[in-house]
């Protein structure tokens, strides 16, 4: 793996990429997630599908094509998949559970996971287990989204939704949401964060807190 390689990589992780995109957010991702349950209709695991954009997916995998054919493959993308997923464990990866007594639900590290090319564009595959099964009754909400807003997360429409309940009990069902749209003066505010800075000011912090993606996932 190259050093540039190497670097895009950690950058995703850590976030701290330095490219002429603005900063805030500086890495744009279409988001879904498979929300999965075990025989007992407990919740197990969460399958997260990111598609990361055109800009960063080019950067990150500048000399990642070995065999010089002109395209990556999975086994070439897998040093980049391997850092990315050790690192994302510092932020959590993106990824929270709420159980229905209102609890914070921790995670093991990811299971199986693999990156892929998409016509330019990466797409990282992920399964995040439970520690311990999640009892489904009630509401349950999950969310996918960066508390400091470098990274943009939108869920996607597709033909079986942003959320998919894998396993679930019949009667469950999953409402997904959405951000609101920044308005152009808190865009602007963001945009003009450095890119190394991690945090965000109080006064802008506010709209990040906002730029959640998920579901509330609802069983009996």
């Amino acid at each position: 793996m190259t050093n540039s390689s190497v670097l895009a990589a950690a950058l995703l992780a850590a976030l701290l990429a330095a490219a002429p995109a603005a900063a805030h957010p500086h890495v744009w991702v279409d988001a879904k997630a498979e929300v999965v349950f075990d025989g007992k209709g407990d919740i197990v695991a969460v399958r997260n599908i990111w598609r990361f954009d055109d800009a960063y997916s080019a950067f990150a995998s500048q000399g990642l094509d070995t065999n010089g054919d002109g395209k990556l493959s999975v086994e070439e993308l897998k040093p980049l998949a391997d850092i990315n997923v050790d690192s994302l464990k510092d932020y959590a990866y993106f990824t929270f559970i709420t159980g229905a007594g209102g609890e914070d639900i921790d995670f093991d590290k990811p299971t199986q996971y693999w990156l892929q090319d998409d016509g330019g564009r990466l797409i990282l595959f992920f399964t995040l287990p439970t520690k311990a099964p999640v009892k489904a009754a009630g509401k349950i909400r999950l969310e996918i989204y960066d508390p400091t807003f470098f990274v943009a997360f939108r869920m996607i429409d597709d033909k079986d939704g942003p959320v998919v309940l894998d396993g679930a009990p019949a009667a469950c069902a999953a409402k997904a949401f959405r951000p609101p749209d920044l308005d152009p003066a808190a865009a602007a505010a963001l945009a003009a964060v450095p890119a190394d800075q991690r945090e965000l000011p109080a006064a802008l912090q506010m709209f990040a807190n906002d730029q959640t993606n998920g579901a509330d996932i609802t069983c009996p």
